[in-house]
């Protein structure tokens, strides 16, 4: 039986634990956070990752967990409507194969389909690893050695494994020119149930989206010339200085971001790499081909990579070679695709001026028109991967 050494126990982590499960094969998962992470933004979830979800038996409980929005609505400074939409565009066109999700909640979900099946050690990450012709051999921060047959890095856009096996994160990482942030409080109001109210001003927006027990999400995105990463008080300053702004509710906003303890930011950035697998280490999710945080499918992707992965390392009788060609050939085209889709996001959530602003707003009221829904999400969210059956 192969053993695998997994880094990450976010989305990708577990994903390919139960798959690796399923074929046969010994996973184990270190995270470097002391227990499950929960937190997180919101994210829209769809195509091959709701397919794999599928395959796991988990859609029931993601779609009790999830949210299913009715509108995305656009205001102006003064809190008028300024443009939006109807979900329905989304969800007519995938065939209702589509939920708004808390990262936090899909982690969790995946999390709990392998809990107590596999050896997770929390509080740990891996310090070095060494390879050989008979395996890698593996030391961790706390101290311990242990031998591994394969190694896989699931473990997100600051990936330990790639910086370990693959060289320093600057020569893979593109950055897109912005930052994101997100962070939630409890008893903001309005509320606007199953709506997402975002405002723009030119190089920015500001969103928030209900969720239940009186939580109000916050996301930003804004444009960010910084490439260096930022420490916990340089980024909520940063946040504050966009968020201190007289127009819409910002104001409001600014005054909740400090009774929040869950800020999360991070730089808009993909990750190129001309290999995703070196000897016996293999990077899957985020690690190896992030397509950025506003491409919007990014767990959807970690959970496709992890379903491949896993397969074709079933079919190669656990050869490694073998296996991780086969993936890489699989996936690599559209990956690719989707990255590059994903490249001019930014200027769509955030316009660089304030005609560019009123211009988006303006095409978002043709997604009325039904031609022109479908042909938008035919061409920027439609999945043309189909999963091969490893059963």
């Amino acid at each position: 039986m192969k053993s695998v050494l997994i880094s990450g126990a976010g989305i990708a982590g577990p994903t390919l634990a139960y798959w690796l499960l399923q074929h046969g094969f010994q996973p184990t998962i270190v995270e470097q956070a002391p227990s499950l992470r929960t937190s997180g933004y919101v994210i829209d979830f769809w195509g091959v990752g709701y397919d794999v979800a599928g395959k796991m038996d988990v859609l029931a409980d993601l779609n009790k967990k999830g949210y299913h929005a009715k509108e995305v609505l656009l205001v102006d400074k003064h809190g008028r409507r300024a443009g939006g939409f109807s979900t329905d565009i989304f969800t007519s066109n995938l065939d209702g194969r589509f939920v708004s999700l808390l990262r936090g909640d899909l982690a969790e979900t995946l999390y709990r389909s392998i809990e107590g099946r596999v050896e997770v050690i929390f509080g740990d990450c891996i310090k070095s690893i060494r390879m050989t012709e008979e395996a890698a051999e593996v030391e961790f921060d706390g101290g311990a050695k242990r031998n591994f047959d394969l190694v896989a890095g699931a473990d997100g856009l600051h990936s330990v494994v790639r910086s370990i096996a693959f060289g320093a994160e600057e020569q893979f990482e593109k950055k897109l020119g912005y930052s994101v942030a997100a962070f939630s409080v409890e008893g903001y109001e309005p509320r606007d149930e199953g709506v997402y109210v975002c405002y723009s001003s030119p190089g920015k927006q500001i969103a928030r989206f209900a969720l239940r027990d009186n939580i109000t999400v916050f996301f930003l995105i804004f444009r960010d010339s910084n490439s260096e990463q930022y420490g916990r008080d340089q980024a909520t300053s940063k946040v504050e200085t966009i968020l201190n702004d007289d127009n819409w509710e910002c104001k409001k906003i600014l005054r909740a971001l400090h009774n929040a303890n869950d800020l999360y930011f991070d730089s808009v950035s993909q990750i190129i790499m001309p290999s995703w697998s070196k000897e016996r280490a293999v990077l899957v999710g985020d690690a190896a081909f992030c397509p950025s945080l506003l491409a919007g499918q990014g767990s959807a992707l970690a959970m496709a990579g992890s379903y491949v992965l896993a397969g074709e390392l079933k079919r190669s009788s656990g050869d490694h070679r073998i296996a991780f060609t086969a993936y890489e050939k699989r996936l690599r085209a559209f990956i690719e695709k989707k990255q590059k889709g994903a490249e001019n996001f930014g200027k769509w959530f955030a316009p660089d001026t304030q005609f560019a602003v009123f211009l988006r707003n303006q095409i978002t009221k043709l997604f009325a028109i039904p031609f022109f829904a479908d042909k938008f999400v035919r061409d920027t969210i439609a999945d043309e991967l189909r999963l091969p059956d490893y059963s």
